[in-house]
């Protein structure tokens, strides 16, 4: 019966789920007072609440607010290495992806190389505006074409169009 040890293990930067890890000389026994072999730590990892890795690569979402996304502006994106500031392009539509390049998982053979970060942008739309906020916002879209009007009008003109059939059997 073999008494039970504990043995502190190194975990390299950019292990990944899977691989593991070689501890020389603390294995079995070996054959016939032989020397002792390795052991071998397989690696679990838990997945992240807010970031995804996928190879040396990680992904993640950041919210940005609906003035940030329209007049750009800096915004805070947590990374692995701690909070980035970027500055978001006027006009940047949500799902936009960015690339945070070298914040990602570092090579497991060179340190010195890492893979990227890419943020996927979420516009965030408020949900509890003011009276004044809404008349404002109202304000600003008759301003930018009246699409609130637009928006009424465009059933009513789909309802007029004809309807074009394709196939063998035309009327």
């Amino acid at each position: 019966m073999s008494a039970r040890k504990k043995i502190k293990v190194s975990i390299p930067a950019g292990i990944d789920n899977g691989q593991s890890v070689r501890i020389r000389d603390k294995g079995e026994p070996g054959r016939n007072g032989g020397p002792r072999g390795d052991l071998l730590v397989e690696v679990v990892i838990t997945p992240h609440p807010v970031f995804q890795r996928e190879d040396m690569n990680i992904f993640s979402t950041a919210q940005i607010s609906y003035a940030q996304a329209v007049l750009g502006g800096e915004t805070r994106i947590s990374t692995v290495d701690g909070d980035v500031v970027y500055e978001v392009k006027p006009g940047t539509q949500t799902d936009t992806r960015i690339r945070l390049k070298g914040k990602g998982v570092p090579s497991l053979r060179n340190r010195n190389v890492r893979g990227d970060h890419y943020v996927t942008l979420m516009v965030q739309v408020p949900t509890n505006l003011s009276a004044e906020a809404k008349e404002a916002l109202r304000a600003f879209d008759a301003l930018a074409g009246n699409t609130l009007e637009r928006g009424a009008e465009e059933p009513a003109k789909q309802g007029k169009q004809k309807k074009k059939r394709f196939g063998k059997n035309q009327d």
